[in-house]
């Protein structure tokens, strides 16, 4: 037998973690890594985070799993402090990120045939996005690497330039149900959405009629400085998913939506069996505990500015290699002159340093949410370093 009892879809690199403390990580052979991809934006309390340990071992010992045929107090608390804190009025609570944003879909589509509208069954979504990759995320993206090999896709989708307002209203017609979009494009390669963008995509919705559904689940739930990147816009989604940082680390999405998006979401019409378990919604108490605290949204903000100066100095000492810098909060872009991940590759390999590589040539430093000062010091020790001694590929 030549296949991986792991299933090979991953290039899996040559590190190898077996433990986490904070913004660190540290392999089976002893070497330590400073952590500034954070498992890709999720690990938002950074490795070990007591907090969140504690309200996983409590919950454990106490109930895991029941189904939601039964009643659910974990769910019922926790789904309320989403309300409390957002525009929602309601919440579906999923596994992941793709779920969310298929529940988003759904509840799209759902509403407005409960409308009296089955026609309008069409969302229009932006080059580039990245939404997850079921069938349903991958046909919502216009993607070839994402989509080659799996068709026949989904239909009710069309596809418009990220960021290009007058592309996205040729696009409405009778069919279409509304916009699904990330305020700021995470595998895209970190691209803020302008506020003539979303602010005149929020207004066609309100003029025709049409939801407009975000995914936050990269850029949401504290990761620029905000609970939610909307929140830096001036303006509300009908219907949201959230995911990644929700739960630290354990699996667990969101889907929140208003009560007029949300009307044809009755029994029986959306389901899944772990979704929103007692062992989740105690990860995700535990990590709203933390981000609610007083200070806490302020700190990724000064954080993500610090970063983002320190970047910003560091572009002239290595202009042959590094563009500039992009992205809100700790969600930043460094986009190169060269591949991206070959140079993503150097400084974990070479330098012990932790980044994502994104589209159009970007690194993606999207360190833990509790990072602090001495780390962002350590990352440009590092990162310098390693672009002082880069050699790039002559045909990058």
């Amino acid at each position: 037998m030549s296949i991986t009892a792991l299933m090979p879809v991953y290039p899996r690199c040559g590190v190898r973690p077996v433990r986490g403390e904070g913004c660190y990580l540290i392999g089976e052979d002893g070497r330590r890594f400073l952590d500034f991809a954070s498992g890709i934006a999720v690990n938002a309390l950074g490795h070990g985070h007591p907090r969140l340990v504690r309200a996983i071992a409590d919950q454990a010992a106490t109930l895991m799993h029941v189904s939601n045929l039964y009643g659910s107090p974990q769910g019922e608390r926790f789904a309320q402090r989403l309300v409390d804190l957002t525009f929602a009025d309601t919440v579906f609570l999923t596994n992941s990120g793709a779920e969310a944003v298929e529940c988003a879909i759904k509840t799209a589509r759902r509403y407005h045939h409960a409308d009296g509208h089955p026609e309008r069954h069409t969302l229009i979504t932006f080059s580039n996005a990245f939404h997850g990759r079921t069938i349903g995320t991958i046909s919502a993206t216009d993607q070839a690497k994402l989509r080659d090999g799996f068709e026949p896709l989904l239909p009710g989708f069309a596809y418009a330039p990220f960021d290009d307002l007058d592309a996205a209203l040729a696009l409405v017609d009778d069919n279409t149900a509304g916009f699904l979009v990330e305020p700021i494009q995470g595998e895209g390669g970190v691209r803020p959405a302008s506020p003539e963008f979303l602010t005149g995509l929020r207004r066609i919705c309100d003029e025709r009629g049409l939801l407009l559904v975000l995914d936050e689940v990269q850029c949401g739930y504290g990761r620029t400085g905000r609970l939610f990147a909307h929140e830096h816009y001036g303006i509300v989604p009908d219907v949201m998913a959230a995911a990644k940082g929700i739960g630290g680390g354990f699996p667990l999405g969101a889907c929140l939506a208003t009560e007029r998006a949300a009307k044809g979401m009755v029994a029986g019409t959306h389901g899944s069996t772990y979704g929103g378990n007692p062992l989740a919604c105690a990860a995700g108490e535990a990590v709203l505990d933390v981000m609610t605290e007083p200070g806490f949204l302020d700190h990724v903000a000064a954080m993500g500015s610090r970063l983002r100066q320190t970047l910003e100095q560091l572009i002239p000492n290595h202009d042959g290699l590094f563009d500039s810098v992009r992205g809100t909060g700790l969600m930043l872009g460094l986009k190169l002159k060269s591949d991206a991940r070959r140079f993503v590759a150097f400084l974990r390999d070479e330098h012990g340093l932790l980044t994502v590589s994104a589209g159009d040539n970007v690194v993606r430093v999207i360190p833990p949410l509790v990072v602090e000062e001495a780390h962002i010091v350590e990352f440009a020790e590092k990162l310098s370093a390693a672009a002082r001694v880069y050699v790039p590929e002559a045909d990058d």
